[in-house]
């Protein structure tokens, strides 16, 4: 298992929390307008050059949507030329055309993520309170596919999408898309606990995802639902080391161990470092520390960082240090980033 505590894996820096959608879950209670206090072009220039400093993490630009920047695809042309690996993901609004998606891989971006919460208009303009915005998807999507930029799709799970999970997998593999990225809902932002799944209905969206897995055209990820993770050794476990089930867990096994603030740092569009755009506690601000300091030696990153800090069951866990639970989550329903991840059945064995 790789360890964490020089550099992360994942790197997002929201540039923007400008956006000209309104969904109903947003992370960032995203606004129409842009934020004076964003990092100016230059700091974005200095922030992307402290990441490369890390090695070859994986750099995000997100929002928000990017697209609402005007130096956006300096930005990204920047990112590219400093060696790091880029991707963008904007939303579908009428900003993405075809001239943008031609731009963004002109930029040389490796892979553009749009999101899909629903396998038709009605469900997924729902969710984004915007109409349009399912068409404008596929039509980013369907794009990108003819001119040679690779995609993925981000969907976030909640009670409102929960049984058209496998509608949505087959748009997905309609898309051509390389990935599906699969959000479990953090009561943030204009995300409500309500909508939420229940612990077991966890479990039961985990075996759809598995069993997906083992013969989808794409890969399959989670994001705040490392409890994935222990499903899936549970599963292979119980099923041995086939080839087919060794294949479907191969995204797992290059996700082991990274957490909020391991193997994952947060920047953003103020500057402000955090260990996830889920998990709101503050460890500095690239204008006044460097980013890869803050990483390493900041006593919250420190903290989460340190299997031995889990409190609860995620403490006494056998999975702990391949799963460690969502500290964004323990966060969001309990205060505590250490506590136990509320939406997991495991018990461990005393």
């Amino acid at each position: 298992m790789v360890n964490f505590n020089h550099a992360p894996f994942l790197v997002i820096w929201e540039v923007t929390q400008a956006c000209d959608l309104a969904c109903v879950h947003c992370r960032a209670s995203a606004a129409p307008h842009r934020d004076p206090g964003e990092l100016t072009t230059g700091e974005g220039f200095g922030l992307l050059e402290d990441v490369r400093l890390f090695g070859d993490p994986l750099m995000v630009f997100t929002g928000g949507d990017p697209l609402k920047r005007d130096d956006l695809f300096v930005l990204l042309r920047r990112s590219v030329e400093l060696g790091l690996r880029t991707t963008v993901t904007p939303s579908a609004t009428p900003l993405l055309t075809e001239g943008a998606i031609e731009r963004i891989k002109g930029c040389g971006v490796a892979r553009m993520a749009l999101s899909l919460d629903g396998p038709d208009a009605e469900s997924h303009d729902g969710f984004r309170r915007v109409r349009g915005s399912f068409d404008r998807t596929l039509f980013g999507l369907q794009y990108a596919r003819r001119i040679g930029l690779d995609t993925q799709v981000n969907t976030t799970v909640t009670r409102r999408n929960l049984t058209r999970l496998g509608e949505i997998a087959d748009r997905v593999a309609d898309s051509g898309a390389k990935l599906w990225s699969v959000f479990f809902l953090v009561a943030t932002g204009r995300a409500q606990a309500d909508d939420d799944l229940t612990a077991e209905e966890y479990e039961r969206v985990f075996e759809f995802l598995y069993e997906t897995s083992k013969a989808a055209p794409f890969d399959i990820k989670t994001t705040e639902a490392q409890h994935y993770r222990r499903y899936v050794a549970q599963r292979r476990k119980a099923e041995g080391n086939g080839r087919a089930r060794a294949e479907a867990s191969d995204v797992i096994r290059r996700q082991a161990g990274i957490n909020d603030g391991k193997g994952f740092v947060f920047i953003s569009h103020r500057g402000e470092i955090f260990p996830s755009g889920f998990l709101p506690v503050c460890a500095g601000n690239v204008r006044t520390g460097g980013l890869g300091d803050t990483y390493r030696t900041a006593p919250l990153f420190r903290m989460l960082r340190s299997s031995d800090s889990l409190e609860g069951k995620c403490g006494e866990c056998n999975y702990r240090n391949l799963c460690g639970g969502s500290r964004s989550r323990a966060y969001a329903l309990t205060g505590n980033y250490m506590a136990s991840d509320p939406r997991c059945v495991y018990q461990p064995a005393c």
